[in-house]
């Protein structure tokens, strides 16, 4: 029963993040995304505290999987989506991904959802004030690709993932924290620096989970 509350309140959480974004909207509707990126990456609190069964928690995502990517081609939920004509891809689709691929390794594979709950705020916080800071603050741009990434935003990044790595590494009392939070935040600052097209959605959460892992 737990677990069908949790779906309930999953399902209710992001209708009112979707509903919140709205206010945002009236900055625009890279604030409004921003927001869905950002607050979205807190369902995993929820997932912790209501789920206990592996196909409860990733039945959530692997909905959004669905509804993202025919949002996408549709344009059905107008607040998460970019304008046309934007090189930044599925990337909503590739954030449900990664929340459906990582709710079944950490909950199921490893039983361990805090190693999830560390990558997806990695990407949920690192990367989308990453953006934020890369727009507000005034720095050298270059280009991957088609994308285009900010000396700002990837300091963010690093700063946002050094933090998140280290308060993990700390309550877990893992030695020498501070030179491995600094080495998984370089890579996964590397790695979202070098991912074109949204990939960055699924590309950082996954690689953070394999450096926590086996750190």
């Amino acid at each position: 029963m737990q677990n069908i509350i949790g779906v309930i309140i999953s399902y209710l959480f992001i209708f009112l993040v979707i509903l919140g974004a709205k206010l945002f909207e009236k900055i625009g509707k890279e604030a409004s995304r921003k927001f869905i990126h950002i607050a979205l990456g807190n369902w995993w609190l929820i997932a912790m505290y209501f789920f206990d069964n592996m196909y409860f928690v990733a039945f959530v995502p692997a909905t959004f999987v669905i509804i993202n990517y025919l949002s996408y081609k549709k344009d059905i939920i107008k607040v998460m989506e970019r304008d046309e004509g934007s090189n930044e891809g599925l990337g909503t689709v590739y954030y449900a991904l990664s929340l459906l691929i990582i709710s079944i390794v950490t909950f199921g594979i490893l039983n361990n959802p805090i190693l999830g709950l560390v990558s997806i705020f990695i990407m949920a916080y690192g990367d989308g004030f990453a953006a934020i800071f890369g727009k507000l603050i005034k720095s050298k741009k270059f280009k991957i690709g088609d994308t285009q990434k900010s000396v700002a935003g990837c300091i963010t990044m690093l700063i946002i993932s050094f933090i998140i790595v280290a308060i993990y590494l700390i309550c877990i009392n893992s030695m020498y924290w501070c030179i491995k939070a600094i080495i998984i935040a370089l890579i996964i600052t590397i790695i979202e620096a070098v991912s074109i097209k949204g990939t960055d959605n699924i590309t950082v959460p996954i690689a953070s989970l394999l450096m926590l892992m086996f750190i």
